[in-house]
């Protein structure tokens, strides 16, 4: 078992990681490791997904809601990343779910670093990962291979469109 130094304030005082920990340094393993794992840019245009289909080689679906579009993304890591495209062709949402999280600087696009500062701002915290910054909303949770994500820009979200509908 990993001890860390009792007072480290992104872990428990009994020592072992937070959730919070975990997600920050699985995110950044993969953003570092897995460069090639991209999707269309959060706040971008959904034209991106068939070249990071093809890049990836990776199958895609597109099912129509009624007031949006979802590409679906089955990643090589077994990971499987939806875009939620408005119908002016913007991605307003990403969410994930699987065994591995998938590039964040990459989906996120220029809201990766407003996240990524607002993640280094936060202490502790068991079982899920909340960041709010400005547009920008990122909630993340789950353990080793079980990770699952949202991440969206609250202005962006079509008029009738609930946030809990997008998972």
């Amino acid at each position: 078992m990993l001890r860390i130094k009792p007072g480290n304030p992104a872990h428990t005082p009994e020592g072992s990681f937070t959730m919070a920990a975990t997600l920050k340094v699985a995110g950044a393993i993969f953003a570092l490791s897995w460069p090639c794992i991209a999707a269309a840019t959060l706040g971008g245009s959904a034209d991106t997904v068939e070249t990071d289909r093809s890049a990836l080689r990776a199958s895609v679906k597109v099912t129509a809601q009624s007031l949006y579009q979802v590409h679906e993304l089955q990643l090589p890591s077994g990971t499987t990343l939806r875009e939620f495209v408005a119908p002016g062709g913007t991605v307003f949402a990403l969410a994930w779910r699987g065994p591995a999280i998938p590039n964040l600087r990459q989906a996120l696009g220029s809201y990766f670093n407003p996240y990524a500062a607002a993640v280094g701002a936060r202490h502790g915290g068991r079982g899920h990962l909340e960041v709010k910054s400005g547009d920008l909303v990122v909630r993340g949770a789950g353990h080793m291979r079980s990770f699952s994500g949202v991440a969206y820009l609250a202005s962006a979200i079509p008029a009738g469109v609930a946030v809990e509908d997008l998972k």
